[in-house]
């Protein structure tokens, strides 16, 4: 008799999840789960639903931060898991190649853009940016990498030094020299930065997942531009953008771009098992891995293994099968058709963007002067509180599960499971307007509560006194877990 049965402790130890977070894991994060009170246990997940230890479903409009674009359990990549696990393939020889991690290769650069022909595969979205870092340095033989700020590339050193979000990089310097970061959207910025000369590559997401910016109109295709005028590499970083994300199976597709490198993993997992992948043009793989004494210059162990191989292909061929890009093109105009109005309807909603299933809302001051003068009183507290008081009754009263789009910003923001249904997309927009509809006219005693919160949050911080403890922000942080 074996020592373990996983179902058997599923069910034996139902209920300890947050103690043994406590007591193993992250005690500051189960802080942050209590203080909003997000602390279910959770059971089980279906599609874009979660289910908690009562059977109730929740909406899940977070995805696993983009990891289940294809669904939760989704039961065809689930299958050929079992059958990758029933062939008893020769997994890992390293010494040696095996068929499943090639097959991937291929099925990904067969949808990529056609610029790119070399894969290296990894475990995660950050090793997948590690390794573009290093192929930029070893192919131009520069060392200057420029990157944008508010932009999110993972929290592994040297994708920490990519981060544009200070509060990541807080505590871990010095960072890897060179990285530089410029304004996104800002073309003239970045003519500046390449001026200085030495520059390897220019790293960017073709839409900033923290907080949703969408690119203005011709910059990306400017930065590419000038990135081959310049001869640096130009680096698309699709973690959560690609495979289907923005309604093309890689947000590049929107503007014709044909980047020299680009980073996937997220959803590439099939939401089972961690991968990433950093494709690249075959000139600038030659140009680092350039001899046998160089043929491992770059790897990672589990890189190659045939149970993350058979996710990534299964994935891949469970978006073509179902016809899952096409469909969260579709959803995503449906749910900016069905929120945008809310800017005009209530005054605290400054914006309605997105694209494709990568959707936010940001909100602002009120207008009249005592509750725009109660907001900043609030922000002065607390910056991006009011977008927790969005998040919180829509779990609550809605279950609805949503976060804060970043660290001190009022944004919400939803990356739903690529395969949310329409009725789904109605019953997230009729909440919203039911949580910012019970707000706004009573919105100087929500504001009260929220500036009660912010000095409690700021009292909590003086008397720790060594600013490590951030948990008082209530923030909920749009990191890969990360990303």
């Amino acid at each position: 008799m074996p020592s373990i049965d996983v179902a058997e402790l599923l069910a034996a130890r139902a209920g300890e999840e947050m103690e043994l977070n406590e007591r193993h894991l992250n005690p500051q994060l189960g802080r942050v789960l209590r203080t909003l009170g997000f602390d279910r246990g959770w059971r089980g997940g279906e599609g874009a639903h979660l289910i908690d230890a009562d059977g109730e479903r929740y909406l899940d409009m977070v995805g696993g931060f983009g990891v289940f674009a294809v669904g939760r359990n989704n039961a065809a990549v689930r299958a050929q898991l079992e059958a990758a696990l029933a062939a008893d393939t020769a997994n890992l020889p390293q010494i040696g190649v095996t068929l499943l991690a090639g097959v991937l290769a291929e099925q990904l650069l067969a949808r990529a853009p056609s610029s790119l022909g070399a894969v290296i595969l990894s475990n995660s979205g950050a090793e997948s940016v590690e390794a573009a870092i290093k192929l930029a340095r070893g192919a131009t033989g520069r060392m200057r990498i420029l990157f944008c700020e508010h932009g999110f590339h993972g929290l592994t050193n040297g994708a920490l030094s990519l981060n544009g979000n200070p509060e990541f990089r807080e505590g871990f310097g010095p960072l890897l020299p060179g990285c530089e970061p410029v304004p996104f959207g800002e073309l003239d910025a970045l003519e500046r930065a390449f001026a200085e000369g030495d520059v390897a590559a220019f790293v960017v997401e073709p839409v900033q997942g923290k907080g949703v910016h969408l690119p203005p109109e011709g910059y990306l295709e400017g930065a590419q531009a000038l990135c081959r005028r310049e001869g640096a590499l130009f680096i698309a970083d699709e973690v959560q953008t690609g495979l289907g994300r923005t309604g093309r199976m890689f947000a590049c597709e929107h503007w014709g771009l044909e980047p020299d490198v680009l980073t996937v993993s997220k959803a590439l997992s099939g939401g089972y098992v961690p991968i990433g992948a950093t494709l690249a043009r075959r000139e600038v793989f030659d140009a680092v891995f350039d001899s046998m004494e160089r043929a491992v210059v770059h790897s990672s162990t589990f890189a190659t293994n045939d149970l993350a191989a058979a996710a990534g292909i299964a994935t891949l061929a469970e978006l073509d099968d179902a016809g899952i890009v096409g469909r969260a093109r579709a959803s995503g105009e449906l749910l900016l058709e069905l929120t945008r109005p809310l800017v005009e309807r209530y005054e605290i909603v400054r914006e309605v963007r997105g694209l494709g299933l990568l959707w936010a809302l940001e909100l602002g001051p009120p207008e009249s002067r005592g509750a725009r003068a109660l907001w900043r009183a609030v922000e002065s507290y607390q910056p991006g509180l009011f977008a927790q008081l969005v998040t919180v009754p829509l779990f609550h009263e809605h279950r609805i599960l949503i976060q804060v789009a970043g660290h001190h910003t009022n944004v919400v923001k939803a990356i739903p499971p690529l395969v949310v249904e329409e009725a789904d997309l109605h019953r997230f927009a009729q909440a919203l307007d039911d949580v910012l509809g019970r707000a706004e006219p009573l919105f100087g005693a929500t504001a009260r509560l929220g500036l009660t919160l912010g000095r409690r949050a700021l009292t909590g911080r003086r008397a720790r006194g060594n600013g490590h403890d951030r948990v008082a922000q209530s923030r909920w942080p749009d990191a890969r877990s990360s990303a």
